[in-house]
């Protein structure tokens, strides 16, 4: 059952799961917020008071790129197999020119991001990239491949980044709005035909 926290400003529903978990986490990845609880842990009320101003921040950022989604068109004619054929050429492009090593690329549906890479340096694309402009593949595939070097978000990542997309942050924005409008439109994909 859904619970809401309230504060000034700011009134948001969330759900608790309760893991085997070490610490407490915020999930926040697909619009509704998910605190993910060790399981004995009783103050959740605190740590969503610690955490206030990240979630006041990630709902201003959430409701702007749901606002901006209505703006934006998806591509629904690609076919998955399309989608492959174009993520290889991108990979291989990618891999002649910065010299980034991946083993395999592997596709499925992801429900909260649009690619990883793994340790074992494979590729995993989600699906729903199909959907997205071709700049945007791009871009998930360039900063999953990125991951090869750098293994962690931080500033020597986003560095090497922006050498190929100065526009990095847009291009995150961008990620944020057409992930709102993917879930959108799978919520009707009954009306659609989208698989």
């Amino acid at each position: 059952m859904a619970k809401k926290v309230r504060t000034p400003g700011l009134d948001i529903e969330y759900n608790v799961d309760y893991r085997d978990v070490k610490y407490p986490r915020l999930e926040l990845k697909t619009g509704s917020l998910l605190l993910v609880l060790p399981k004995n842990y009783k103050n959740e009320v605190a740590l969503l008071e610690k955490h206030k101003k990240w979630l006041y921040k990630k709902d201003l950022t959430i409701k702007a790129a749901l606002k901006e989604a209505g703006n934006r068109n998806l591509n629904l004619n690609r076919t998955n197999q399309e989608l492959k054929q174009l993520v290889h050429l991108i990979a291989r492009n990618i891999q002649e020119q910065f010299n980034f090593r991946i083993n395999k690329i592997y596709f499925r549906k992801m429900k909260s991001k649009w690619g990883s890479y793994s340790s074992k340096r494979n590729l995993t694309i989600n699906t729903l990239l199909k959907y997205l402009p071709e700049k945007l593949i791009e871009y998930v595939i360039f900063h999953e491949m990125a991951h090869t070097r750098e293994r962690k978000h931080n500033e020597r990542f986003w560095n090497m980044i922006a050498k190929k997309f100065q526009d990095c942050q847009t291009m995150e924005k961008d990620l944020l709005v057409y992930w709102f409008l993917v879930q959108k439109i799978l919520t009707n994909s009954n009306v659609l035909g989208v698989r």
